[in-house]
């Protein structure tokens, strides 16, 4: 399993999303893409994209306005 970064902070919905569904098509299964963004809406949007595509939401959180969430790569 291998850990990744991706910095969407200052995106607007949809592109946080996006940018990390981009992301995770080059990941294998089980690899997990941490992502950091800013938008308010990100974890509920992470929590919907997770639902609908079979990935796996390890976490979401916020510190200081930045929301850090974890997903982990279906197969």
């Amino acid at each position: 399993m291998a850990r990744h970064e991706l910095d969407a902070k200052g995106l607007l919905c949809p592109l946080p999303v996006l940018r990390a569904r981009k992301a995770l098509k080059a990941l294998a299964p089980g690899d997990v893409l941490a992502v950091e963004a800013t938008d308010p809406s990100a974890p509920k949007d992470f929590a919907a994209f997770c639902e609908t595509t079979g990935h796996r939401l390890l976490a979401s959180a916020e510190d200081g306005g930045v929301y850090r969430i974890e997903v982990e790569r279906s197969a």
